[in-house]
């Protein structure tokens, strides 16, 4: 039985398996109060009986799995055309550039593997400079490569290592495509950089729109409460390397696939050992925020002192909510022992750090500095960001009008900001979108790139105030 193996190494848990639900058994999951009696859930004696909200909840996690199961392949084949006529359209110079060609025989046919091809949030955003006007003295250097590491982890191994290389002439360390032992394939990635400042920057990848197995990391709501540290998203600790039956062993067992919670440790041992002044950073975006701030969560978890007392930062974007009020309390506990910079930056009303709700339902708590933007891109310490569970009927209207302001920025930034902040007819239409759906376009990685470039640096120097927030005007 499965419970025999995760009792190995927790005996507090629900685990959802989607394989095992048929659509009459999710169903029945709504009229009993009694989750135990089903068979896609595994959990002990003491959360068996849980109230409607929850089995809700559950209901909702394993629907979203199964169907992305089913829809995987032709969600993926979409994404892969779409990708293609995109890096199609810009080798040959646009749309009626490419009609010419074809009528010439000089169509030009982007390569997948290519250090020019790509992805589709690497579309929204063509932008692969960072920022001269920052300097590594800057206090917004570790934010502003950061973010700008996190939307490189989208890429191919080839564009990062060219961006990294060519463009900002820093050491590319590797690229990782690694194990997921609950989903058994390759779904988590991540690459290492190391800057002239010899801080070495681990960037976890997010979720890819048409990437069914990171969507379904997301939907998985199962959770295992580790002694001491709380309760932790079942999906967001798989995609980082859990162990099924094991947990979180100090070694993974040499017969097995390398994940990405070992494989990223021991290269951060070895790089350290041999430099005795280098640091590092972890950072990401949306799932890979959740994955920068679990990596040190679970060194925490092995006394990995020797790395902890190297990190530098924790810089993520766009981050949802990982853990309970008691995995809150732990990271701050390490983060205060260590003196570890955690900055979980939050865009405006991006909809993903406003879940999973921090509700009796949920029980999911955010903790730490949250720097917030507004459209504007003014910065704000505050302890929460705005309109916390995001589906709020108070807040409708401010949504649809901040909605508007940008769709009408991306007409009026490139006169007001600089030529390098036009932005392209893709990312207009996700502006477009978010008047129906506020919080989509304020997801995507451009707006967090202008916040750290546009946004004032105080907010490095000071994160509190007499009454727990400060505003801080645009430089």
């Amino acid at each position: 039985m499965a419970s025999t193996c995760n009792k190995s190494f927790s005996s507090n848990y629900m685990l959802l398996n989607p394989e095992e639900a048929s659509l009459l058994e999710l169903g029945k999951i709504l009229f009993s109060r009694d989750i135990g009696k089903r068979k896609f859930v595994d959990c002990p004696d003491e959360v068996r009986r849980e109230p409607l909200g929850r089995r809700w909840v559950i209901f909702i996690s394993v629907l979203a799995m199964k169907l992305l199961k089913v829809v995987a392949k032709p969600m993926a084949s979409f994404g892969s055309g779409v990708e293609y006529w995109l890096n199609l359209l810009s080798e040959n110079g646009g749309f009626f550039r490419l009609i010419l060609n074809s009528f010439t025989g000089k169509v030009k046919h982007p390569e997948r593997t290519s250090a020019s091809f790509l992805s589709f949030i690497g579309n929204i955003d063509k932008r692969i400079e960072l920022d001269s006007q920052i300097s590594p003295d800057d206090k917004r250097y570790h934010s502003a490569l950061s973010i700008m590491a996190a939307k490189a982890s989208y890429e191919n191994e080839d564009h990062i290592k060219y961006v990294v290389e060519d463009r900002w002439k820093m050491d590319f360390l590797g690229f990782y495509d690694l194990w997921n032992d609950y989903q058994e394939k390759a779904t988590t990635q991540a690459f290492l950089l190391q800057d002239q400042k010899d801080t070495i920057i681990v960037s976890f990848r997010g979720t890819e729109p048409f990437d069914a197995d990171a969507w379904s990391s997301d939907f998985d709501l199962s959770w295992y409460e580790l002694p001491g540290v709380g309760r932790i998203h079942g999906g967001f600790m798989k995609a980082l390397g859990l162990q099924k039956c094991q947990g979180w062993p100090q070694d993974q067992d040499d017969n097995k696939q390398e994940t990405a919670y070992y494989a990223i440790r021991k290269m951060l041992i070895e790089r350290l050992q041999k430099n005795d002044k280098a640091k590092f950073i972890v950072t990401g975006h949306s799932l890979g925020g959740a994955l920068a701030i679990l990596f040190p969560a679970v060194l925490a978890v092995h006394e990995e002192s020797f790395l902890l007392e190297r990190l530098e930062g924790i810089y993520t974007f766009g981050q949802p909510r990982v853990g309970d009020e008691n995995f809150g309390e732990f990271m701050k506990k390490v983060i205060e022992n260590y003196k570890i910079n955690y900055y979980r930056f939050v865009y405006s009303y991006d909809l993903v750090p406003r879940l999973p709700y921090d509700d009796s339902t949920f029980m999911f708590k955010h903790f730490g500095t949250c720097v917030y933007y507004n459209s504007y891109y003014q910065g704000q310490v505050l302890a929460e960001e705005p309109d916390k569970n995001y589906f709020s009927i108070i807040w409708m209207i401010p949504k649809f009008i901040n909605a508007c302001r940008e769709l009408i920025r991306s007409f009026t930034i490139p006169y007001t900001k600089g030529p390098k902040y036009k932005e392209g007819g893709l990312l207009r239409m996700f502006r477009v979108i978010g008047l129906i759906t506020a919080g989509l376009p304020a997801h995507c990685p451009p707006d967090y790139i202008n916040s750290t470039r546009l946004g004032p640096s105080d907010v490095f120097v000071s994160t509190s105030s007499s009454n727990g927030q400060k505003m801080l005007k645009m430089q």
